[in-house]
């Protein structure tokens, strides 16, 4: 008896690691709440007091009042400059002597610059029914954040641009899912959108849908 009660010891602590092995890997995949990002320099420019309403008006100085007749204004006679000849043919000479500009093309490095990768992605997003907006961070290739209990955002890669770029930018690849919670039991995500973003064109490459925007502000380590 006390070989089959080891044996059923053993395989109850299994069953209990596995479970827990099991339960982790779950919690892991699940979608976290956006978290929002700190913002110092907005909470100071929120909580600066505006200016009064009251504040003193400068008077307008007295003027002459205005005559009841029309006056007439005579214009100035013209005046005709005579060229100098010398200055005339100096000028010529100089312009005959200049030689024409020409434009040096810009040189391109033989090999391009190679982006940098970032761990996290900045994203904003707002809610156009209750006007909530949020700006949280998404790790790359890590758990999913869902914003406002509905949107689920995933990030598979976030870089920069390169100093020989003519543009400074933050480009991020992104997953966005619509989950709609029931009262009984939530709904199957829904993809509404996959792919580039730009941090110098959220018009163009953000997410605009009717009851959401959202667009990547920046990639951070």
């Amino acid at each position: 008896m006390r070989p089959n009660r080891l044996l059923l010891g053993g395989a109850a602590v299994v069953a209990a690691l596995s479970a827990g092995a099991v339960t982790a890997s779950v919690l892991q995949d699940s979608p976290r709440d956006a978290r929002p990002v700190q913002d110092p320099i907005g909470d100071i420019l929120r909580t600066t007091p505006a200016q009064p309403a009251n504040a003193p008006t400068e008077t307008a100085p007295a003027a002459a009042p205005a005559p009841r007749t029309p006056v007439a204004v005579t214009p100035p006679p013209s005046v005709v400059l005579a060229e100098d000849e010398a200055v005339a043919e100096k000028a010529e000479e100089e312009a005959a002597s200049e030689k024409p500009v020409v434009e040096k093309a810009i040189e391109q490095p033989a090999t391009p610059a190679r982006r940098q990768r970032r761990k996290f992605a900045v994203i904003q997003a707002i809610d156009k029914t209750t006007a909530e907006t949020m700006k949280f961070e998404v790790e790359v290739g890590g758990r999913p954040v869902r914003f406002n209990r509905n949107l689920i955002f995933s990030v598979r890669a976030c870089e920069v641009s390169t100093p020989d770029e003519l543009t400074e930018d933050a480009i991020a690849y992104v997953d966005v899912s619509l989950q709609s919670r029931g009262a009984n039991q939530p709904a199957e995500p829904r993809q509404i959108y996959r792919g580039w973003m730009f941090a110098s064109s959220p018009a163009v490459s953000g997410l605009q849908s009717p009851n959401y925007d959202a667009w990547v502000v920046g990639c951070k380590n």
